[in-house]
């Protein structure tokens, strides 16, 4: 684990407090740990779906080379 200070708001701040140990959670900073890992989890998902989004449009923008041209019309029946 890497340390690193973060600013959240008082009220908050007080609510996690007043919350942590009523929603089972071991201590404080295992309450922030789980809020972060949670945020970051939507966030990787939001990321993913816009790069999905960005490569599909990229994919429809662009011609496409057909590389069958050579074999259309080739009878392979009768070859």
């Amino acid at each position: 684990m890497i340390q690193n200070k973060i600013q959240i708001d008082e009220k908050d701040l007080e609510f996690i407090r007043k919350a942590y140990k009523a929603l089972s959670y071991k201590s404080l900073s295992h309450y922030m740990r789980e809020a972060i890992r949670a945020r970051v989890r939507e966030d990787r998902k939001k990321l993913k779906d816009l790069q999905r989004s960005l490569a599909m449009e990229q994919i429809g923008r662009g011609a496409y080379e057909n590389h069958f041209e050579t074999l259309e019309g080739e009878d392979f029946e009768n070859r």
